[in-house]
């Protein structure tokens, strides 16, 4: 029986005659709602005609999460009075909850994509709303893209809706074509904001780490808000480890304690999304509860402040969550989980002047994330650059660089970026495309079912107390009761029978490490880690790792390493999962890393020649080469000169003058005086460093080459200007007493120092290609007297004061009134009275 008054309840109820005008009129809307109105529930059954006397359609709901769709079907069949698998069901990774009458099926983006690269067509259904696309994960992105196109391409007549829990609906109706923008009201209560900082300052989060302090200050914030306001508490923080910590210190309050995340059991997800029994309850959640879930009978926020977000260190392949401060979009909506029912108050573990230097919205997934898996996609797709996609943000370029990389290496896309027949299988697995591998080739050495286990392990990610050993965290999952086990085995089905019979590899005689390792090296060749001693390896791809205090694979002389993070301070990543291995499964599972060949590089300020047999990084054999090819040494060579300078070469005074001179004609009269910067010398060896550069084979025969004769090498002798050197950029300027002063050509404009007494009688300051030079005037003693780039300004102006403070100090010297009518001299005035 059709629960009417619930449904009517239901605020988005007033938007639903324009959403369905919209559709009308244009077949596709954003529809924005606040959490709590109904647009997950009572929506999909407005428009699947199961309210009302509309037609009858087919609906699907795309959620990011599978807690959320299981919840989001068992909410609908409610309403519906029915149970999941009737007119409401469900589909999620592992899991299918439906019938033959079923209407509305609500399925995880994942899920989703699957079925569009099974069938573009999606055939029978008539609206697809993709639900929360606020949060803009990275499937969701994606199947929006091929959405619009399926509709612009075959389905004209398939409805698309985007739903929102936020008014940032602008970039999404842009997006669906100007798409109409339908917005419901929330009934919403007042939330009074309590700032709760810490009394003293915590450590703010780096990594996965979050400071214990801050822990045991959320759950003292738990007890304050339990203590001062009524009604159930649902407290935010970023991940499984900080709930299970927050939720041991809270042993003792007076109230139930729950905790709500992607792997809390199914029966525990329902009782927190049943409601209270008539006990107070505390839950502890993951963002999760930001607005895919609504959670009844709670009056009270607590917000740690913090959340989880991917990122992907593209260049030595290590991927993983980090924590970090929540976006103020975050802040709102967890906020307003507190005032959906009755007034309510939210604590935010933070002080009100930090709220506005936090970031407005979380950074869209495409833009943070490893795009492996979205690469593999587009490529199915057939649109291996993701060009024509259209998406809210591009992915970026040395992302999809990467991705298309590892693609590459596994054998899903060819030399140009489509799909391989084996690619096109991975995308069918639901598996990141490295997991695809593993399970695909694993199937093939090991059985399918020994394939599964591990695979299904690196998939999930075993809780932390299972260990860092990966054969040793199988066994715990095989034997284990936990809910992690429990998925653990239903994914290890899910995944036998896709590739069962695919492989004749059966896996008997080996031993569970050999299995676990052959495996995650499948999975991560580039990770493939041998041991340097002390807990610390080398992986293939260069980056070292190391393992914690204790750990039961210190000793191992290679790993195949699962899970590692890399703090921005550390020099080496951190091994959170790794397997034990030995060379030869090694070598097997990462041998396309494997190089042999002849190495000539610069190391350690000197030419190293050798033969190197290496794993990527890793060296497996090295022996010194006695007669290396010429080219490599020269190369060597010249990545010598880049990394140390050209100081490697001989120079002297003179030769610095030329170079000098050189730059300041390239200055001011361009071509064809060359350019002898270190850049341009460096970029260009051969035009000046020839025939020395390539009969050297050392660093000492570096210094024996010549600067000067090579640089000129680089005069313009061609065009006749070489022979003009002397006269446009002068290494000496004759000065009137007779004397030829070197002029210094370092800076802006040439400089001519010289005693003042030399320069008697010239009004007109020397010119060098048209620059005047800037002369310095020295005492006798050759001290600097003044400057000046006007010799005539300065016998005008300067001179008498120069001349008042220093001819006492030098009254051997001359020192006329007036300097123009003396003749200039390197003398002092008794042996000018002797000539």
């Amino acid at each position: 029986m059709i629960r009417t008054e619930a449904l009517d309840r239901l605020p988005v109820r007033t938007a639903v005659p324009a959403l369905e005008r919209a559709l009308d009129d244009r077949g596709v809307a954003v529809l924005c709602a606040p959490p709590g109105t109904g647009k997950t529930t009572l929506v999909p059954l407005v428009l699947a005609g199961l309210t009302g006397d509309g037609p009858v359609r087919r609906v699907l709901v795309a959620e990011p999460r599978r807690i959320a769709a299981r919840a989001a079907a068992r909410r609908m069949a409610w309403l519906l009075g029915e149970r999941p698998g009737e007119r409401v069901g469900f589909t999620v990774r592992g899991e299918r909850v439906v019938g033959r009458e079923t209407v509305v099926e609500v399925v995880t983006t994942g899920v989703l994509l699957q079925r569009l690269q099974r069938d573009q067509e999606l055939p029978g259904v008539d609206v697809v709303i993709i639900d929360e696309c606020h949060e803009r994960h990275l499937d969701a992105d994606t199947v929006a893209a091929f959405l619009l196109d399926v509709r612009e391409a075959i389905r004209p007549d398939l409805r698309l809706v985007a739903a929102s829990a936020t008014t940032d609906a602008e970039g999404w109706a842009r997006l669906l074509g100007d798409a109409p923008v339908v917005e419901a009201e929330g009934v919403s209560y007042p939330v009074e904001v309590l700032w709760a900082p810490p009394v003293r300052p915590v450590k703010p989060p780096h990594e996965m780490r979050v400071d214990p302090a801050l822990l045991t200050h959320v759950a003292a914030t738990v007890r304050r808000a339990l203590a001062e306001r009524e009604g159930d508490v649902l407290c935010f923080l970023p991940g499984v480890g900080e709930i299970g910590r927050v939720a041991g210190q809270l042993a003792g309050v007076d109230a139930e304690v729950l905790q709500v995340h992607g792997r809390a059991p199914a029966a525990v997800q329902d009782a927190v999304l049943a409601g209270s029994s008539g006990v107070r309850r505390v839950v502890l959640a993951t963002s999760v509860a930001e607005s895919s879930l609504t959670v009844p009978g709670v009056r009270v926020v607590v917000d740690s402040g913090l959340a989880r977000e991917p990122r992907t260190d593209h260049a030595r392949g290590l991927s993983a969550l980090t924590t970090v401060r929540a976006s103020q979009a975050a802040g709102r909506q967890r906020a307003g989980r507190a005032g959906r029912e009755a007034p309510g108050a939210v604590y935010r573990c933070w002080d009100q002047a930090e709220d506005g230097r936090l970031a407005r919205f979380p950074a869209p997934e495409i833009k943070v994330a490893d795009l492996a898996a979205f690469a593999l996609q587009a490529a199915c797709w057939g649109d291996p650059d993701a060009s024509s996609l259209a998406l809210l943000d591009p992915p970026p370029a040395g992302a999809m660089g990467a991705a298309r990389e590892v693609l590459g290496a596994i054998g899903a896309v060819d030399g140009d970026g489509r799909v391989t027949g084996r690619g096109a299988r991975m995308s069918r697995l639901g598996l990141h495309p490295r997991l695809a591998r593993a399970l695909l080739d694993g199937a093939a050495e090991v059985g399918a079912r020994r394939a599964a286990e591990v695979v299904a392990l690196l998939s999930e990610g075993p809780p932390r107390e299972y260990g860092d050993d990966l054969a040793a965290a199988l066994r715990t999952a095989r034997r284990g009761q936990d809910g992690y086990a429990a998925r653990w085995k239903q994914e290890v089905r899910r995944l036998s029978g896709q590739v069962d019979g695919a492989g004749s590899g059966s896996g008997a005689g080996r031993s569970d490490d050999a299995v676990v390792g052959l495996v995650a090296a499948l999975a991560f060749p580039e990770r493939v880690a041998r041991a340097r001693g002390d807990g610390a390896f080398l992986m293939a791809s260069g980056t070292g790792a190391e393992l914690r205090e204790g750990s039961p694979l210190r000793r191992s002389p290679w790993l195949a390493v699962a899970v590692a993070d890399r703090p921005s301070h550390a020099a080496s990543a951190r091994v959170r999962l790794a397997a034990v291995l030995d060379e030869d499964t090694a070598l097997a599972a990462a041998g396309h890393l494997r190089v042999r060949g002849e190495e000539v590089r610069w190391v350690d300020g000197e030419v190293a020649a050798r033969s190197v047999d290496r794993l990527g990084a890793v060296e497996l054999a090295v022996r010194p080469l006695k007669q290396p090819d010429p080219e490599l040494v020269r190369g060597a060579l010249v990545d010598g000169l880049r990394r140390e300078g050209l100081g490697l070469l001989r120079w002297n005074r003179d030769t610095e003058q030329l170079r000098s001179r050189l730059a300041f004609l390239h200055g001011v009269l361009g071509a064809p005086w060359p350019d002898v910067s270190d850049g341009a010398l460096l970029a260009d060896p051969d035009a000046w460093l020839e025939p020395e550069l390539s009969r050297a084979r050392r660093r000492s025969d570096l210094g024996r080459i010549d600067a000067g004769q090579a640089l000129r090498r680089l005069l313009p002798w061609a065009t006749g200007e070489a022979a003009r050197l002397d006269e446009l950029a002068p290494e000496r300027i004759e000065v009137p007493s007779g004397s030829r002063i070197r002029v210094e050509y370092g800076g802006d404009q040439p400089v001519l120092a010289v005693k003042l007494q030399e320069l008697f009688g010239l009004a007109e300051t020397p010119r060098v290609a048209g620059v005047p030079v800037l002369v310095h005037l020295l005492s006798p003693a050759g001290r600097p007297a003044a400057v000046t780039a006007d010799l005539a300004s300065f016998w005008r102006e300067g001179y008498k004061a120069v001349r008042a403070e220093l001819r006492g100090r030098y009254p051997k010297h001359p020192w006329p009134e007036d300097p123009a009518t003396v003749p200039a001299t390197r003398y002092t005035s008794a042996r000018l009275k002797r000539s």
